[in-house]
């Protein structure tokens, strides 16, 4: 029997590729699924980013690249983050990975010893908890409230810093909820940070998918840039999931440690991916802002038709491609609604205990599927709440 080490009984897992996988099963069996629980856009990466990467691969863009990325991606990010968010950045506060996952989780290699702690969101992203305690961190939760619109107290973070306390996480568009955090609660945010010397890590990977307002990072708030890293990519926007690019903007004496944990990891991002990465950022915008509306457009028609069930209620979400609908007053829980939506109505979506134990009585759907499949789910969601809820 192998003998595994022990942290290995700390990670943790993405339960929406085991939902899939359950899923696709069925589908082989001859089952009809209507897919609401993976969080992929279903649309095409734009042809523009795709013809620069074939390109890129025609003339000879396949080699090693330098551990923190190609510099005219580098120098486009830094151009990016100045233009979005207004910040003071160069290339060399930059580092290209491959995927946004390994930004956070050679940040908190970088910074957390044994039994630091860590606050997170909680409904959250579930890979920040399981990094925490795979790191050795003592992950803490900071609750998620629908009465907010699922953002939290700034007073809240201020009662669970501890001396122990080195990372904070903020998401905002956030994943599973839909919320935007307000520019007010960054604010509040910032000023206890700074008195509390706590690092941050703001996921910003939805912040290009907004509706009706405008974005706003924590480190655009004065004195943040230099205790801030945005982790930030290409999957959600570009619909590039399946090129593995992200990357993660973040003071330069951190920038160049990172860079020696990508070396001993994955060396580099591909070349290739880059080069289209260039493109997606500095070329047309016009698919982009199709795709927005396409899910502006679905948003609407999902929590309509989610607030008609019986039992269910749900919050319009603001940024992202999520709804998170409250499911207590149909009587079952998270876990046991979601398996049997799918196994009895054919229904593929996640339970909000999928992101963590502040999600006990609600479920996560993705609307990044056509407005026919989503009016689809929601006939077999309500024939099954009107027979057993």
């Amino acid at each position: 029997m192998i003998r595994l080490a022990d942290r290995m009984n700390r990670l943790g897992t993405e339960s929406a590729f085991e939902v899939l996988a359950r899923a696709k099963a069925l589908e082989a069996e001859g089952r009809s699924v209507v897919h609401l629980e993976i969080g992929e856009p279903d649309f095409d990466t734009p042809e523009n980013v795709v013809e620069a990467g074939v390109k890129a691969l025609r003339e000879g863009w396949t080699h090693y690249g330098p551990a923190a990325g190609l510099p005219q991606l580098r120098e486009a990010v830094a151009d990016e983050m100045k233009r979005t968010r207004g910040i003071d950045v160069g290339p060399e506060n930059v580092v290209v990975f491959p995927g946004g996952k390994p930004c956070m989780s050679y940040l908190m290699e970088a910074l957390i010893q044994e039994g630091d702690d860590v606050i997170y969101p909680n409904p959250g992203f579930p890979i920040y908890e399981s990094m925490i305690e795979f790191t050795g961190g003592r992950a803490v939760p900071l609750p998620l409230l629908e009465e907010k619109d699922f953002e939290f107290d700034a007073a809240t973070v201020a009662e669970l810093i501890t001396p122990q306390t080195r990372l904070l996480i903020l998401n905002s568009p956030c994943n599973p909820t839909g919320g935007v955090l307000s520019r007010d609660l960054l604010e509040a945010v910032a000023e206890i940070v700074k008195e509390k010397d706590v690092f941050v890590l703001s996921d910003e990977i939805y912040s290009r998918i907004l509706y009706g307002e405008e974005f706003f990072s924590i480190t655009q708030v004065p004195g943040m840039l230099e205790r801030t890293c945005i982790l930030d990519g290409f999957s959600k926007t570009y619909s590039m999931t399946g090129w593995r690019m992200g990357y993660g903007v973040m003071p330069v004496e951190l920038a160049e440690r990172i860079t020696q944990i990508a070396i001993n990891y994955n060396s580099c991002t591909a070349s290739f991916s880059q080069i289209a990465g260039v493109e997606a950022l500095t070329g047309d915008q016009t698919a982009v802002t199709k795709m927005v509306d396409a899910f502006d457009r679905r948003r609407k028609l999902i929590v309509d038709g989610l607030n008609a069930l019986p039992g269910v209620s749900c919050r319009m979400p603001r940024g992202a491609f999520y709804v998170f609908p409250n499911i207590r007053e149909t009587g079952l829980g998270a876990k046991e609604l979601s398996s049997r939506l799918l196994d009895e109505a054919g229904v593929a979506v996640l339970p909000g205990t999928a992101f963590g134990a502040h999600g006990e009585g609600y479920l996560r759907l993705s609307f990044a599927n056509s407005e026919e499949n989503i009016e689809e789910a929601l006939r077999r969601m309500g024939d099954f709440l009107k027979a057993n809820a």
